[in-house]
């Protein structure tokens, strides 16, 4: 959030910061479940494992295979697979994570019900002046119209400020359609729950 945006605009910046934060947080996880109390009893279990079950069961679980660990070997392959799912739960982006999605997704289900309605939110920002704002390198916000290719070049340079603008625009959905966090209903009445995913696509000519 450097005033001129650089670290915005830079082509690898984002790649290594958000590296980086997989890194961190997989070390995190690590430190959680590696703890003096079952550091030798994990150590043990992977030293001692047997890559040729652990490529079978791999095999299997990839054909859609459903598998119930019968032999000492094979549940120590599912022991370290859990001790993997723990680590990944904490990476944003990883397997893990979005599998533990689907589950918050499915037990709000049983909570709540059903959804009533589905939507997608894609925000035009190449064409909101405060998008353009948050793209652009000036400081002072005067939302003055450019032609289309400038806006476009903005907005592909800086994917920080496309994405700046969306949280502003799905914040304002949340909470002046639904009335989430506020004293008055949203415009399809009392929303008992919600829940958002991010999708990104990127496609090239």
């Amino acid at each position: 959030m450097y005033h001129d945006k650089r670290f915005q605009t830079d082509t690898y910046f984002p790649f290594v910061a958000f590296s980086h934060g997989q890194i961190k947080a997989a070390v995190s996880g690590s430190f959680v479940i590696v703890d003096r109390e079952n550091f030798d009893q994990i150590s043990e279990r992977v030293l001692g494992l047997d890559v040729s079950v652990l490529n079978d069961l791999s095999e299997r679980l990839e054909s859609g295979e459903a598998i119930q660990p019968t032999t000492q070997k094979e549940k120590d392959c599912y022991d370290v697979i859990r001790d993997l799912d723990h680590i990944g739960g904490h990476v944003q982006g990883s397997t893990t994570s979005k599998k533990y999605m689907r589950n918050e997704i499915w037990s709000l289900i049983i909570a709540k019900g059903a959804p009533s309605w589905f939507i997608t939110i894609s925000p035009a920002d190449n064409k909101h002046p405060l998008s353009i704002y948050y793209a652009d390198r000036k400081e002072k916000f005067q939302p003055t119209i450019l032609e289309y290719g400038d806006r476009f070049r903005l907005v592909c340079q800086n994917p920080v400020g496309a994405a700046r603008f969306f949280h502003v625009m799905v914040s304002l959905f949340l909470k002046h359609i639904l009335g989430i966090g506020t004293d008055h209903l949203g415009i399809y009445g009392q929303t008992s729950a919600y829940y958002g995913t991010l999708a990104t696509f990127h496609t090239r000519k």
